[in-house]
């Protein structure tokens, strides 16, 4: 019997925390005897994790052998079992019987253990604590001690109390040895990452830097490392070696420190530049280069400021040379990019890739998802269909929506978003058409919204089909593009609108039915030249006294121009309005203008806030490290920049209030 009640505790010996106990092996006779014969079968079932029929036949052999030497072994095995069946009220009752009827036996201690577990296991981590100082207080082995000191820091860190856990900790490294110490430790590191420095040196200075206080020094700096802030690490680690230099890790601590020294190998006050200032996109590179420049010089011209550099390198319209710019700026060592426009994805993966903050002007989705140093900077379709189905359910109680959109990708994503968020509202989308591109004719489209056009049956009701292609990838750069290119040729494209398109209200209706207008409002996500084109045919079919709702394209003159009397009132989001109230706004443009000799659009506002907000960031003479300006920005709280006020979540995204503009004679203004 002593064999078998040795092997057990040996091997309990190795677990710190489980209650996975091991089997109990018997010496194999050349015929066993019943009671032995039965406590095999149990042991066999259990080694199988067939733990109900283990539990019958240790429940036979209890009842058939309650005087034999292993009844205390089955009823442990009987707790264990439920334990692993999640029958943890039933497991407590087996471990307090052992206790009660079997008080000699070696495995109480075991049992006090594992009944004081069953509580973690349960989420009763307040019972746990209460219970704990009365099982310390009946156990006297190393072992079990350990095992309890484990348990109770287990139950801390699960509620939150790290501080707490890392003084069980420390009284568990104390008692461990070898292999035990080693998974001490990291229960040690999973507390202390949880703690600030000043938490961590309070312990320390308390414990009179005895042991632990290096191996917690060691862990915290560890820690910090791994999680990029350098700064802390080095600082940490650098006091370890000092005050521990004969430590066992004071030689990985060194290493560690020198490992982390090249890490700041780079020029803190440069930021490098991806625009596009060549190819298609040229334009837009040139915008944000003037709002940068005006960041640099403003920034620069404060007497208390360190002086900037930016090494501007052209990614033209090829992703190829946009991932080679990110390599050349990393060889200069600039502390974090601005940029790109376009050709955005290789670029970003890049500078993710060699650990430095990179800052995206785009629209592009999912940006942000390639990696912590990875942010976003510019409005998306989402952040717009949001800011106007708030405004339009909530500040003007509309309940019934109706969507025209261009049959592409541009018009089916702002379609899909703007459905789902007037849903997300509790309001409805009682009509939805699409139309070609080329269309100048929208007479058909317009007829089927309000009921002119057939009778709608009850089979084509279901709108599945409206939203197919919803995940097929999309491009705003070309349709920005192809917007910017109308703005040039405005006055030609207006003098050549169908005059049909504008027939006068009185013509005769041949008694057709009258429209059916169930809407308050309808969205179109469309150029402003289209726009202009269909906005006049609603009115034309009776589609009055309904907002207009459009996107950030619709900010254009030529909207107004083509169709003034009729677009009065409507409503548009954007990033930035150049005739804001806002006195930062107003001074921007005022420099701007006085500076280049023209006005800032958004591309201009959005550079010159980023460059902005890194310029200030490396200025700080605490952050010393590419990973602190990443964390930073990660940090930043509402930013008070010429667009607004500028976060970003957790993922890098952007988070900002747009502007709200509405058409008044032949203005944009803003609405408050």
């Amino acid at each position: 019997m002593r064999k078998i009640n040795l092997n057990f505790v040996l091997i309990a010996v190795l677990l710190l925390s489980s209650c996975g106990l091991k089997d109990i092996f018997l010496p194999v006779p050349v015929k066993l005897a019943p009671d032995d014969e039965l406590f095999s079968k149990a042991e066999k079932l259990y080694q199988v994790e067939s733990y109900e029929k283990a539990l019958n036949a240790y429940n036979e052999y209890l009842s058939r052998f309650p005087d034999r030497p292993l009844a205390d072994a089955a009823l442990m095995k009987i707790g264990a079992s439920y334990t692993a069946l999640g029958d943890y009220a039933k497991a407590r009752d087996s471990y307090k019987r052992l206790i009660i009827e079997y008080p000699d036996s070696s495995f109480v201690p075991d049992a006090r253990v594992e009944r004081l577990k069953t509580f973690y296991n349960e989420g009763k981590y307040e019972e746990l604590i209460r219970r704990a100082d009365s099982v310390l207080g009946e156990i006297v082995s190393r072992i079990h001690i350990l095992r309890t000191y484990v348990l109770v820091g287990d139950t801390y860190i699960a509620i939150g109390s790290p501080l707490d856990a890392l003084h069980f900790y420390i009284l568990s490294y104390e008692k461990s040895k070898g292999l035990e110490r080693e998974a001490v430790i990291e229960k040690l590191k999973e507390a202390v990452v949880q703690l600030d420095k000043a938490d961590i040196m309070s312990i320390i200075k308390y414990m009179g830097y005895k042991p632990p206080a290096g191996m917690l020094m060691y862990l915290y700096g560890l820690k910090r490392a791994e999680a990029e802030q350098y700064d802390d690490a080095i600082i940490m680690l650098s006091d370890f070696v000092d005050r521990f230099p004969e430590h066992h890790c004071a030689v990985k601590a060194k290493n560690i420190i020198e490992e982390l020294s090249t890490k700041s190998v780079y020029s803190r006050y440069t930021i490098g530049c991806l625009l596009p200032l060549s190819g298609s996109y040229k334009d837009f590179g040139c915008k944000a280069l003037k709002g940068i420049e005006l960041a640099l010089g403003q920034f620069c011209s404060q007497g208390d400021q360190q002086s900037i550099k930016i090494i501007i390198k052209d990614t033209g319209s090829d992703p190829d040379v946009a991932a080679n710019a990110v390599k050349e700026l990393f060889e200069e060592h600039v502390a974090a990019i601005i940029g790109p426009i376009f050709t955005v994805e290789t670029a970003a993966l890049e500078a993710q890739n060699r650990g430095i903050p990179i800052v995206t002007i785009t629209q592009k989705d999912n940006i942000a998802d390639i990696g912590d140093y990875v942010f976003r900077n510019f409005f998306s379709p989402k952040m717009q269909v949001e800011t106007i189905v708030s405004y339009a359910i909530e500040e003007l109680g509309l309940k019934n929506f109706a969507i025209l959109y261009p049959n592409e990708n541009y018009g089916k994503v702002f379609m899909n978003l703007f459905w789902d968020e007037v849903m997300a509202y509790d309001g409805k989308v009682v009509g939805v058409e699409s139309y070609e591109l080329d269309s100048t004719d929208f007479a058909d489209p317009i007829k089927k919204l309000v009921g002119l056009y057939y009778e709608l049956p009850e089979d084509l009701k279901n709108t599945d089909d409206l939203i197919e292609d919803e995940d097929k990838s999309y491009d705003f750069d070309e349709v920005e593009n192809e917007i910017d290119a109308e703005g040039e040729n405005e006055e030609e494209e207006i003098d050549k609108v169908d005059e049909e398109n504008y027939r006068e209200k009185d013509e005769p209706f041949n008694d057709e039915p009258e429209p059916i207008v169930d809407f308050d409002a309808i969205f179109i996500p469309d150029s402003p030249k289209r726009a202009g084109l269909i906005i006049p045919q609603l009115s034309f079919y009776d589609v009055d006294n309904v907002y207009l709702f459009g996107t950030n394209l619709w900010r254009s003159d030529i909207l107004i121009k083509m169709a003034r009397q009729y677009v009065q009132n409507a409503i548009m989001p954007d990033i930035f309005f150049a005739e804001s109230s806002s006195e930062k706004v107003r001074d921007f443009v005022r420099t701007f203008e006085k500076t280049f000799m023209e006005k800032p659009g958004f591309i201009e506002a959005v550079a010159y806030d980023t460059a902005m907000m890194l310029f200030q960031i490396v200025s700080r003479p605490d952050v010393r490290f590419r990973s602190a300006v990443k964390n930073e920005l990660m940090k930043l709280s509402n930013f008070q920049g010429v667009t607004g006020l500028t976060s970003f979540d957790n993922n890098g995204e952007l988070r900002k209030d747009l502007y709200l503009l509405k058409i008044k004679g032949n203005k944009f203004i803003e609405l408050k």
